[in-house]
């Protein structure tokens, strides 16, 4: 069974950059794509970006510019870069491998607060 940990939320001010991980138990991220989703209070869970096959990333327009996504060379861990955070960056941060249709897994989340 994979299990997927999150780490490196916490409390920031805005304009502030934070990098949240994802790492893997019992495998490499060598075969999966990878998303960090965010969910905020009372609001749907959301894409912010992805990694897949050969190191092609993709972001959502809210964060294009300032967060970056990326793996390590063991392909244990897959990072969120995020930079000059705003309030409205505050939320859960989800981390999702998936490889095809079927195999999915999720962490349990890492949350980010950016005040203002």
């Amino acid at each position: 069974q994979v299990q997927l940990v999150e780490s490196g939320g916490g409390l920031v001010q805005a304009g502030d950059s934070l990098t949240v991980s994802c790492t893997a138990s019992e495998c490499t991220f060598s075969s999966f794509n990878i998303g960090w989703f965010r969910q905020a209070p009372g609001k749907e869970r959301e894409l912010v970006a992805t990694i897949v096959g050969g190191g092609i990333t993709n972001y959502a327009d809210s964060v294009k510019g300032r967060f970056a996504i990326s793996r390590d060379k063991a392909q244990k861990s897959v990072y969120l870069q995020m930079n000059s955070l705003q309030p409205e960056d505050t939320a859960v941060y989800y981390c999702r491998a998936n490889m095809g249709p079927t195999v999915t897994y999720w962490g349990q989340g890492t949350q980010v607060t950016v005040s203002s």
